[in-house]
C-alpha cells in the first residue's frame, strides 16, 4: 500500500495552551508559526507517523509583556530553543472518530513522552479539490518536567502559576499528491 503524505495547514489550524494564573483563572496562549505533516498508509490513519513543530518566539497570549517574559530564559528561552518538536511514535485507533497519539515532546531542550486524545473529524474536498483532513487534540503536560520552573508566589502566600498546562489543537492536514 502506498504512503500518503499530509502536510499540516496553518490558515485552517490552531495551536493553543492554557496554564492556570493565580490557580483562579486561565490565562490562554497560542503559537502563530507552526509546521506539521502526517504519513498514513490508509485514509483511517491507523498507525499514522505525526511530526510537529512551533516556533517559540511565536508565542502570543495577547500581552506583550507576559509574551516578552514567556520568550525570556525563564520560560521557553526562544534564543537557546527556538522550536517545540513533538515526534509521534503510536497512533492507536480506538474507534472511528478517537484515537490516542504518544509521542516524544520536546521543549527547552528536555524531551519527554507525552499522551493526547485525537478526536478525528473526518475528510472532505474543500471548493477547489484539494482533500483535506481535520483533527482536534487535547492533552496535559506538567511545565516543570521540561524545566519551565519559574514561579512567584502571591502576597497572601499562593502560587502565582500553576504546573499543569493544557494543550489543545484544532488542525486541518491538506493531502499531498
Amino acid at each position: 500500500m502506498a504512503t500518503t503524505k499530509w502536510v499540516l495547514d496553518p490558515a485552517h489550524s490552531e495551536i493553543q495552551f492554557k496554564i492556570k494564573h493565580m490557580m483562579i483563572t486561565n490565562v490562554t496562549g497560542n503559537f502563530n508559526q507552526f509546521a506539521g505533516e502526517i504519513e498514513a498508509d490508509n485514509d483511517d490513519f491507523t498507525n499514522a507517523r505525526v511530526n510537529f513543530s512551533a516556533e517559540t518566539n511565536s508565542v502570543n497570549t495577547n500581552n506583550e509583556q507576559r509574551d516578552g517574559h514567556l520568550k525570556s530564559p525563564d520560560f521557553f528561552d526562544v534564543e537557546n530553543h527556538p522550536q517545540i518538536t513533538f515526534t509521534g511514535t503510536k497512533f492507536t485507533k480506538k474507534d472511528d472518530e478517537n484515537y490516542v497519539l504518544d509521542g516524544d515532546l520536546t521543549m527547552h531542550g528536555v524531551t519527554r513522552p507525552v499522551s493526547l486524545n485525537v478526536e478525528y473529524g473526518g475528510i472532505q474536498v474543500d471548493p477547489w479539490g484539494n482533500t483535506k483532513a481535520g483533527f482536534e487534540l487535547n492533552g496535559k503536560i506538567n511545565r516543570k518536567d521540561f524545566g519551565l520552573s519559574w514561579g512567584a508566589v502571591t502576597e497572601a502566600g499562593g502560587v502565582l502559576l500553576g504546573d499543569d498546562v493544557k494543550v489543545h489543537g484544532a488542525v486541518q492536514f491538506a493531502k499531498q499528491a
